[in-house]
């Protein structure tokens, strides 16, 4: 515990998932959090039990990444930790069928989003008292490595994050900043949103069985799990780590299972 003591992190997406796991875990280590999102209600439950601090805004929202980071500047002075998680799929199919409208939002939020969010944080970590430091946690997917053939903007989005946080933690790294980037591609999730998936199914409990047989560990993760590991990487325990990708999918992607 107190891993994170006196650092400020920035959480996007974080009234839900794993975001909203995510800032009760650096809240809970010490850190003093601000995380965003539109769900007014949540926000406003998550930043009660947590000690966070809710701020309406979405990644794709470019003019309100200024007003934003004013505000962490001003209110808290200094930025140690930005955790890039927010993301959709809605709209998402193959490439036949995906149209305009869908491919461009799923870009925006899922994208441009996270290149957003890093961009911001080092202009806000460069100020920070006693020199620029920080550490940039992209979330990619599982489907960042192996691709969906149904969910082309998700797996390309997801894909391109892995390079865009070598690409970040490459700049930061030669320019001397101090400031550390790296991904993690989670597997099948046990969030609400899977388990309301699940709970609808024809047959849930073979729904259940499906999503868990994905994972040669025959189970999902916890949302504890995830924002276990993007503590790690905001903590200086991981000072050296940086350009990285951190596979945390039960074994999702390391083999072919039945050969």
């Amino acid at each position: 515990m107190n891993r994170l003591q006196d650092k400020v992190a920035l959480v996007t997406g974080g009234t839900s998932g794993i975001g909203a796991a995510t800032v009760e875990r650096l809240a809970a280590e010490g850190a003093t959090v601000v995380f965003t999102g539109r769900n007014v209600t949540a926000g406003a439950a998550i930043a009660d039990a947590s000690g966070g601090h809710f701020h309406v805004h979405s990644v794709e929202d470019r003019p309100g990444w200024d007003g934003l980071m004013a505000m962490i500047r001003e209110r808290f002075g200094r930025l140690d930790i930005a955790f890039a998680n927010a993301g959709i799929e809605g709209g998402d199919t193959d490439i036949e069928a995906i149209d305009m409208a869908a491919w461009d939002r799923i870009v925006e939020v899922n994208l441009t989003g996270p290149m957003l969010t890093a961009q911001h944080a080092i202009r806000l970590m460069r100020d920070n008292p006693g020199g620029p430091s920080g550490s940039i946690i992209l979330n990619s997917s599982m489907n960042g490595i192996l691709a969906l053939g149904g969910n082309v903007g998700y797996s390309t989005t997801k894909g391109a994050l892995r390079l865009l946080a070598k690409s970040i933690a490459m700049h930061c790294a030669n320019t001397g900043l101090g400031i550390r980037c790296n991904s993690i591609h989670p597997g099948v999730v046990e969030t609400q949103l899977i388990t309301d998936v699940i709970a609808n199914a024809p047959d849930p409990a073979a729904a259940r069985k499906t999503l868990e047989g994905l994972a040669p560990l025959k189970r999902m993760a916890t949302m504890a799990e995830i924002a276990g590991l993007v503590v790690y990487l905001a903590s200086d325990e991981a000072a050296f780590v940086t350009g990285s990708e951190y596979l945390i999918d039960g074994g999702s992607t390391a083999g072919i299972n039945g050969v």
